[in-house]
């Protein structure tokens, strides 16, 4: 009778062994990266102890050990791509992962209870880690980037052949501008250009820098006076040498003077109270607002229709657009004034900037409707040419 429960026990135990199991374990380099994770599946094991069970994935770098405990998983999950970027050694901070190194891996079935025992090892399986040169998972993305660059390459292409053919619809602000100077120089007052809180590496400065140049050489061939006030003092520098070349362009470099692009603050209320009191003091006749703007927006614009100026501005902020809209006569809204360089100087690199950006804005509003349908009647195929990887 011993003999048969003992030879039953042994029996249960290795049922119970064998149910709980490591099956199907794998151990691979992840492709399309550079070399920095190891990725670790296993076959998804259900079994009515499964509440009692742990997994536990052990790295090590020799084959003899010692190796490092990962991440203790409840059993059973799913062990499909379960992805390693590092580990911690006894005593050392996290350790990543690196390129053209071996890795020993192991996993362990711990018993849930408080002894954490092992009742199952799975083999060591080695990997190497290595680079890849090409990221095939971001092949759509590199399809979609050539694609945009050649569209844009011919519209360049184009506008140096028919420059004046290039269809840009009217920004009104634009056009408004050279009445707006001609106005200042009639009335024999300035005009004034103020530059957002921006420094000069962002891209709403950048597109106010551009609009001043073309402002500034207006300015000279008018004979009048234009004054930039600058938050940044990198921003005045660019701004200064901006205007000068305009004024050389125009054949004006004696009307040129560094004093007239100035740094009135680097506070944003101390250089909204600058700007005021100057527009309260000298009365320009016109007044700029490009870049991006906070909430001394309103203060500056309001300040600058209580004296009477026509106000043009152009910014991206959308918090602020709508104080620009009720206090100016003239707003160019988001991606307008990244297009003013193009529309004022037509350019045939910036228009054919500008025309193959809009096809391939016309793309991704075609792809979305595309994407949308398809994905509505039931097929994937298409959603997923597009999914991030």
């Amino acid at each position: 009778m011993r003999l048969f429960i003992s030879i039953f026990m042994i029996y249960l135990g290795f049922q119970l062994l064998s149910a709980n199991a490591v099956e199907d374990f794998s151990v691979i380099d992840k492709p399309n990266d550079n070399g920095g994770a190891i990725v670790v599946s296993w076959k998804e094991m259900v079994a009515e102890t499964e509440k009692n069970f742990f997994y536990q994935i052990m790295i090590a770098e020799q084959e003899d050990g010692p190796f490092y405990p990962l991440e203790k998983m409840a059993y059973p999950l799913k062990g499909k791509g379960f992805e390693v970027k590092g580990y911690n050694k006894e005593g050392e901070e996290s350790t990543l992962v690196v390129p053209n190194k071996t890795y020993f891996v192991k996993m362990k079935v711990l018993n849930g209870d408080k002894s954490e025992t092992t009742v199952s090892e799975s083999e060591i399986i080695s990997v190497t880690t290595k680079g890849n040169f090409f990221a095939f998972n971001k092949l759509n993305s590199f399809l979609i980037l050539i694609f945009l660059t050649v569209v844009i390459m011919c519209f360049i292409v184009y506008a140096q052949r028919n420059p004046h053919k290039l269809f840009v619809r009217r920004i009104a602000g634009l056009d408004a501008m050279e009445d707006a100077l001609g106005r200042a120089t009639e009335m024999g007052r300035s005009a004034l250009f103020v530059h957002g809180l921006r420094s000069v590496s962002e891209i709403p400065t950048i597109a106010a820098i551009n609009i001043l140049g073309k402002i500034a050489k207006k300015i000279a061939e008018f004979d009048a006076t234009l004054r930039v006030s600058n938050w940044d003092p990198i921003v005045q520098q660019v701004s200064q040498e901006t205007v000068k070349e305009a004024h050389i362009e125009a054949g004006r470099p004696d009307t040129y003077k560094s004093e007239n692009i100035f740094f009135a603050a680097g506070d944003q209320f101390s250089y909204a109270a600058a700007v005021e009191g100057i527009m309260v003091r000298e009365k320009p006749a016109t007044i700029f607002y490009f870049g991006y703007f906070y909430a001394e927006s309103l203060l500056l614009s309001e300040t600058g229709a209580h004296t009477g100026a026509i106000q043009i501005a152009g910014s991206d902020a959308f918090t602020q657009i709508p104080f620009f809209i009720t206090t100016c006569d003239y707003t160019l809204i988001g991606e307008e004034l990244y297009a003013a360089s193009a529309y004022l100087s037509r350019e045939p690199k910036l228009l054919g900037g500008l025309k193959g950006q809009d096809v391939g804005k016309m793309a991704i509003i075609l792809i979305l409707i595309l994407g949308t349908l398809f994905t509505t009647l039931g097929w994937q195929g298409f959603s997923k040419l597009f999914w991030p990887s």
